[in-house]
């Protein structure tokens, strides 16, 4: 195993050293550079024009509709000088989106929906009809909306798989779902926005939908609303995305202009950075063999090397192969562990985190997980939690490159030049949100201090960029796009 182990080892960390880690920066950041102007997949500019400034204040309320979860929340935003919790979640209730419920048909998904803001209405003590002015309401959706391309037509069937490009800050039309979603056939087509507020009319609650944002954009703007500093957002759990405020010169006109009418000087995008970094980050075979047997090949390639969606299943692989020819678990498999995707990325963390001399954590884990006749011996664990540390090291070293690439792009853009910048400009806090990054142990801190190293090889001194846990980033940051989308439809003429 030992031969083994040392090419799992030179496979993974070899391309970690500073030097190349800013190779990577750089290629990164030119491909980032030609998807800005032209992509319609990545790089997108939302209809959100501004950041807020910490004044706004007021009670939102925020959907955050997932595959599995709904959760529906009250925001009160108080000002950022506000002590203790300028913004902060004064009700929230989750509810399982279950096979009862994706068999919900047509619009009685949504009067679900709208039943349940009901019950948090009515647990919070505000009466149906109490309010003059409909309660505002901005959400998160994670599913497609219909996308519009840059000369006002559909784009090609592929890129339905995006997640946020939108006619309006308020408005999306709905697409399919999914197939175990019933309710997608009946309103194929319509505005989200409008779907929504009609199911709320019908239960006679008085709100009103003011902005649809993704994960990554409203964790931006809730880390935002406290730290004017804040530029950049990761999502950065199972799977990966940023969000980047840029001037909206940085953009060709066919990709930022045809579609709206506005004179904005900045927009908040959507990077859909899982979508980079083809031909540019180091793989292994097992990469390899991962990315050929994806149903999405080459799809998002960054994602499927470093998120917590994979990086079980690239530890399963080197463990299959370990024990087919190098004498793991005495060369005989635990049968759950032939089946892909059965290693998940809690439980690697846990291996990871196992400082116990024997193993024991692991030895109880593992023998849980995928029992078998002989449980692993203590080399065996040795080997595994050897390979967890080069697939999870190997995945903070390249989200830094990626973060150092965000944070280059938005200098050059801003014809910021980091060695000369000013006091405002010197250090940019990143909100990060999502399992991984918050809490896998140590997962932050190893990534916080490669991108140090990076800012100090290239004679910026450390401390530039700060990552700071952003959680519940996707339900504040809809409020605050709430709050926000006045603004932004006053900019881009109201639909």
């Amino acid at each position: 195993m030992d031969d083994l182990l040392e090419e799992v080892e030179a496979g993974f960390q070899s391309p970690l050293d500073v030097n190349n880690l800013l190779s990577i920066s750089k290629k990164l950041q030119a491909q980032f550079a030609e998807r800005i102007r032209w992509s319609p997949h990545s790089m997108l500019p939302s209809y959100n024009y501004h950041l807020p400034t910490g004044e706004e204040q007021g009670t939102y309320l925020v959907l955050d509709v997932g595959g599995s979860t709904l959760r529906v929340a009250l925001v009160e935003l108080r000002g950022k000088s506000a002590m203790p919790e300028p913004i902060w979640i004064r009700k929230i209730e989750c509810f399982p989106i279950d096979a009862s419920v994706r068999e919900l048909e047509e619009l009685a998904f949504f009067d679900w929906i709208a039943e349940r803001i009901e019950d948090l209405l009515a647990k919070d003590g505000v009466p149906k009809d109490s309010r003059t002015e409909p309660l505002a309401m901005g959400f998160t959706w994670s599913f497609p909306i219909k996308l519009v391309d840059y000369t006002g037509g559909t784009l090609l069937a592929h890129s339905l798989l995006t997640k946020s490009r939108q006619t309006s800050i308020r408005s999306g039309k709905l697409l399919s779902m999914g197939k175990s979603f019933m309710c997608s056939k009946g309103v194929l087509g319509q505005d989200l926005g409008e779907v929504i507020t009609r199911a709320c009319q019908r239960r006679e609650l008085n709100v009103r939908s003011d902005a649809i944002v993704n994960d990554s954009s409203a964790t931006l703007l809730s880390h935002a609303y406290t730290d004017n500093g804040t530029h950049i957002a990761l999502i950065f759990g199972t799977g990966m995305n940023a969000a980047i405020y840029l001037p909206t010169r940085a953009f060709a006109p066919l990709k930022f202009s045809s579609t709206r009418n506005s004179s904005a000087t900045h927009v908040l995008v959507n990077a859909e950075l899982s979508m980079f970094g083809k031909g540019i980050l180091p793989t292994t075979r097992w990469d390899d063999y991962l990315n050929a047997h994806h149903l999405l090949p080459d799809y998002q390639p960054f994602e499927y090397l470093i998120t917590g969606a994979y990086l079980g299943e690239i530890v399963r692989l080197i463990l299959v192969e370990a024990t087919e020819s190098a004498g793991l678990f005495d060369g005989l498999l635990p049968p759950p562990l032939a089946e892909p995707y059965t290693l998940n990325t809690h439980n690697i963390a846990a291996i990871e985190a196992d400082t116990s001399s024997s193993f024991s954590h692991s030895r109880t884990l593992f023998s849980q997980l995928f029992p078998c006749s002989t449980p692993p011996n203590i080399q065996d664990l040795r080997f595994i939690q050897r390979t967890v540390t080069c697939v999870s090291y190997r995945a903070s070293a390249y989200l830094a490159a990626g973060i150092h690439a965000l944070w280059a792009l938005r200098n050059t853009t801003e014809g910021i030049d980091p060695k000369h910048a000013d006091q405002v400009d010197r250090v940019m806090s990143i909100g990060c949100n999502g399992s991984v990054i918050n809490k896998y142990p140590g997962f932050k801190e190893r990534c916080q201090g490669l991108v140090d190293e990076m800012m100090d090889a290239e004679g910026l001194g450390r401390g530039r960029v700060v990552l700071e846990s952003a959680e519940d980033g996707s339900v504040l940051g809809a409020g605050v796009a709430a709050a926000l989308a006045g603004r932004s439809e006053e900019e881009n003429g109201r639909e």
